[in-house]
């Protein structure tokens, strides 16, 4: 059981805290890297539906469809390997207002590209603004935050995430019928990244920070702030940091290697690092950026053939997000981390269950494509029809040729035609009132998918949304805070990257059941490693959370979380002061 002593003792230490505004303001200002980490995340979902209409190029490569989406994440993966470092030399406002500008000339260069490469382009630089926002902006936070609140106030930075995926579907919705579309979709992303730029101006550095340079004053005065009503607290935090900071330059005596070195020796941060990257990494292995990048491509294949339906649906989809993640916060620092993250996998399990039956009887549902030919227009028959007969072919069958499925006219399920992919035969089918198809077909079982969809984010977001990032942001010694949350972050780029860029090739060649049932395989994976490797820090100060690793590094062991003791240690009748 989690020692009740020690959690009482942090919690006792925070009750004179009262939340005043000067940490509401320094929380939403550093929050709005998570919007725009939310923002590209949700925006690009509906902007690649007019990038393929506009280029037919990108209409008929599934890999160029996954780079446009996937460069941003190559991008982060540089900005979070970099950021770490960034952080600790420079300090986290600094690694906020660089993260703010790249990302704002991103988002020109994606408004004004004049071709998909030039996209890709400007995706790469939103990313690398959004790796140094991703670990920059939760670390800021978790370190002007008292332990009693933590978990709820970084879970902020994950409800704005959640928050900038629902504006990026109402803005997507917006522009659906103004001429350039997916410009002002991508271009807008600039605004709230400029509001960022000159908000973070007037914020302090990281109190934490300041300590480990010597700028006691200066880290002292914004603990006052912080602690307006609690004097006894700051002193409590002075106390704290300054063991800290004695703890890391006694390291420096002993260890004269590098950081990274120094990583690899100690079983203390290498258990804190097991736990936290595994985290990050299984928070995309699961699937949910299929979800938020896909979402109305997923929406099509469930055979709903209406851009702006699929946006719509999508958007609500989105906003489910933001529900649970508000609820994550609330629930964060009541339950606890391991326990909020363990149920909502569990969820997820059943939701990947739901989606991967949902597709497989969509697959088998599919309509046939009519024998009736359109001879007043042959050259619109999807060529490798000519030759063949089109009576055992079905709709399914007319997309994998590379063709589109034109639904007859009344009802969908009946059979309809097989056409080829040019703007005239889309406008042919539209004009006489059909629904034209090029990525999934109609079936009686869309409405199962939606609910496998909103099932899944359901269970997500309240525990797989923000645990990883808040058990991230409290696990690792304040000397190797930010190069263990840059590995942590970049972990997380990497997976998402390997998920977002296989996502389409995979529905491709294996199906779209299939792909969902692999996900609920490594959920269950993600499921085991959370019980066996990730400890509960709910209402333990930094101090404590360290102690935990400690005591796991002491006695040779790390594979048991049901609760983390953080009494002193008695080894060979000694007791080791930790």
């Amino acid at each position: 059981m989690e020692n009740k002593a020690s959690t009482s003792n942090a919690e006792s230490e925070s009750a004179g805290y009262v939340l005043n505004w000067f940490i509401v303001h320094l929380t939403l200002t550093a929050g709005v890297g998570g919007l725009l980490f939310g923002y590209d995340t949700g925006v690009i979902s509906g902007a690649l539906l007019y990038i393929r209409d506009d280029f037919k190029i990108v209409q008929k490569s599934t890999f160029l469809q996954e780079t446009i989406v996937s460069m941003a994440i190559s991008g982060a993966i540089v900005g979070a390997a970099f950021g770490g470092r960034l952080n600790d030399q420079y300090g986290r406002k600094p690694s906020i207002l660089a993260a703010d500008l790249v990302f704002g000339l991103g988002a020109i260069l994606m408004a004004l590209s004049p071709n998909p490469y030039y996209i890709i382009a400007g995706r790469f630089l939103v990313g690398l603004g959004i790796g140094v926002a991703s670990m920059a902006a939760p670390l800021y936070i978790a370190e002007a935050s008292p332990a009693k609140i933590r978990g709820a106030l970084v879970s902020i930075n994950v409800l704005m995430i959640t928050g900038g995926q629902f504006l990026s579907y109402l803005v997507n919705l917006a522009f659906t019928q103004v001429p350039g579309t997916w410009r002002w979709m991508l271009g807008v992303a600039g605004i709230p990244a400029a509001v960022q730029a000159v908000l973070v101006i007037f914020l302090p550095e990281s109190p934490r920070w300041l300590f480990r340079q010597g700028r006691l004053e200066e880290a002292i005065a914004i603990l006052e702030k912080i602690y307006s009503d609690s004097p006894e607290q700051v002193e409590e935090e002075i106390k704290e940091l300054q063991v800290s900071v004695d703890a890391e330059l006694e390291q420096k005596k002993l260890l004269t290697a590098s950081k990274l070195y120094d990583l690899l020796v100690s079983r203390q941060i290498r258990l804190a690092l097991r736990a936290g990257v595994g985290l990050q990494i299984f928070q995309q292995l699961v699937g949910i950026n299929t979800v938020m990048y896909y979402s109305p491509s997923i929406v099509e294949l469930a055979g709903f053939a209406s851009h702006q339906t699929a946006l719509l649906l999508s958007m609500l989809v989105a906003g489910m997000n933001a529900v649970g993640t508000i609820a994550g916060i609330i629930l964060i620092d009541r339950i606890g981390r391991r326990k909020l993250a363990m149920t909502s996998l569990l969820g997820v399990i059943v939701a990947l269950c739901l989606l991967s039956v949902a597709f497989h009887l969509t697959a088998a549902d599919s309509p046939s494509v009519s024998n009736k030919s359109v001879s007043q227009h042959i050259d619109l028959i999807c060529p490798n029809l000519l030759n063949i007969s089109r009576s055992s072919w079905t709709c399914v069958s007319c997309l994998q040729a590379g063709c589109g499925f034109c639904a007859a006219k009344n009802d969908p399920m009946l059979p309809g035609s097989c056409l080829n992919l040019k703007q005239a035969t889309q406008a042919y089918c539209e004009d006489s009132t059909r629904l034209w198809f090029t990525k999934g077909c109609p079936s009686h079982y869309g409405w199962l998918a939606l609910a496998g969809l909103a099932l899944y984010i359901a269970a997500f977001s309240p525990g797989m949304g923000p645990v990883p990032w808040a058990v991230n942001s409290e696990i690792y010694s304040l000397q190797y805070r930010g190069i263990c949350g840059g590995i942590a972050a970049t972990a997380n780029w990497v997976s998402n990257l390997i998920v977002a860029q296989t996502f389409l090739s995979l529905t491709q060649a294996i199906g779209t059941s299939m792909t969902f049932f692999s996900f609920g395989i490594i959920t269950i994976i993600a499921l085991v490693f959370t019980y066996k490797y990730v400890p509960e820090t709910k209402g333990l100060s930094f101090a404590e959370v360290e102690s935990i690793w400690e005591k796991e590094a002491h006695l040779g062991i790390g594979n048991s979380h049901q609760g983390a003791s953080v009494e002193p240690l008695i080894l060979n009748g000694q007791k080791d002061q930790i």
